[in-house]
């Protein structure tokens, strides 16, 4: 029912896009561009500052920005695609434009990038944008998750700065309290969303099963979840919920805000968790550190593309726009308008450093997590990612339930996986 609603509100906000178009003149072209992001501090105002520099470059050409919410948006694109009608500017999630390019909507780029010169050596993430050998995005975020602690709760707890998952699990047993006795425990050594969909599960599990050494596949996309680094994976993620060191059913952003009100000592998180810090009850005692996991999570997060079936003149300027964005000149102002780690290693990080305290340990986590190229999205695993996500959030979930020894519970995965191909 839930998917149906989403699917009918998705068709009424493409044909609401559809039809909203300005008019204008013949001679002027107009770009339409969606987006999850355009309201989004930081980044939005990034995103503003690419299409304003589009524009003073194409004199009297326009970008039509508009924002449709991320729980509506993969349903909202492939009703456009699906229609005729999709945007010229493709801005889609790094764990969804596979079943574009699956589709055959989206341009093969690798042509635009040799004739731009455009190099994305180093380019954190880009080979997530490979598809079926083919070049159709380039990658606009990948990002490495820093370590937020609460200096007080593990003071009082006699324990130091966690540097290792050893040392984290002992600190998130020791930080785990019933405070006021009365058999409830109200201040947790660390929190997770884990009542999201599959995609937000895997990304809040793996960084116990990547240190662990666990994979789902191969760099050939070959299925390797029944193996001991994946028991003992999953082994972490169960003694993490079941021995209640985290709170449950939850939203990340209820758990964020526990965070930082003081009511959890141990939060691994994206870049954004540091805002989230400044907001909270317990600012004064929140510092960060380097993730006490390795190789650290990382993650690709968003794409730029462009469609397959738009006029040649059209896909020049959408190029144009992906190589604005892409520039060493916006590539730096990312760092400090978005407050994060650009893929681009040609950015010059020297202003963002100097604004934000902790960009070095950001840069040092992403850094780490390209290079063991580690992603919550399977290499052979991209299209069906929706189905595979939702059948390990089952399967993890059914562990923790109905208390299922985790060697079991990986040939269960194992195998269905190995379905989904």
């Amino acid at each position: 029912m839930k998917t149906i609603a989403k699917q009918i509100a998705a068709s009424a906000v493409a044909a609401m896009l559809v039809s909203t178009a300005l008019p204008v003149s013949a001679s002027a072209e107009v770009l339409k561009f969606v987006s999850w992001q355009k309201d989004e501090k930081g980044v939005g105002d990034w995103w503003a500052s690419v299409i304003k520099e589009w524009e003073a470059k194409h004199p009297g050409d326009t970008i039509e920005w508009t924002k449709v919410e991320r729980s509506a948006y993969a349903d909202t694109m492939t009703t456009l695609f699906a229609g005729g009608t999709p945007p010229d500017i493709v801005h889609l999630a790094s764990f969804e434009f596979q079943a574009f390019a699956n589709n055959g909507w989206l341009e093969d780029l690798g042509p635009w990038i040799e004739k731009a010169g455009l190099d994305l050596n180093g380019w954190s993430g880009q080979d997530i944008c490979r598809f079926q050998e083919t070049t159709v995005c380039v990658m606009m975020l990948y990002y490495g998750t820093i370590f937020g602690y609460n200096e007080e709760i593990l003071k009082q707890a006699g324990m130091s700065v966690p540097k290792t998952y050893a040392e984290f699990l002992a600190a998130a047993k020791a930080t785990t309290k019933d405070l006021n006795g009365d058999g409830i425990v109200d201040q947790f050594g660390t929190g997770h969303e884990t009542k999201g969909g599959g995609g937000q599960y895997i990304a809040e599990m793996a960084s116990y099963l990547f240190d662990a050494g666990a994979r789902f596949t191969n760099a050939e996309g070959e299925v390797t979840i029944d193996t001991p680094e994946m028991v003992e994976g999953l082994t972490r993620w169960k003694t993490i919920v079941s021995e209640n060191l985290t709170p449950r059913d939850l939203s990340a952003g209820e758990v964020r805000k526990l965070f930082a009100d003081g009511k959890i000592a141990l939060k691994v998180d994206g870049p954004w968790i540091y805002s989230i810090m400044q907001q909270g009850a317990a600012k004064d005692k929140l510092k960060l550190a380097s993730v006490p996991f390795d190789p650290p999570l990382g993650g690709s997060s968003n794409v730029l593309a462009m469609p397959s079936e738009i006029s040649d003149e059209k896909k020049q300027l959408v190029w144009d726009f992906i190589a604005i964005a892409a520039s060493d000149k916006f590539q730096t102002s990312f760092a400090t308008l978005a407050a994060s780690t650009p893929p681009s290693p040609r950015a010059d990080l020297a202003d963002a450093k100097a604004k934000i305290p902790h960009f070095d340990l950001m840069v040092e986590s992403q850094q780490a997590a390209a290079e063991n190229k580690i992603d919550r999205i399977p290499i052979g695993l991209e299209v069906q990612f929706n189905e595979f996500s939702k059948m390990i959030q089952e399967e993890a979930q059914r562990m923790i339930i109905e208390d299922l020894d985790p060697a079991t519970v990986a040939k269960t995965m194992h195998e269905k996986a190995k379905a989904l191909q």
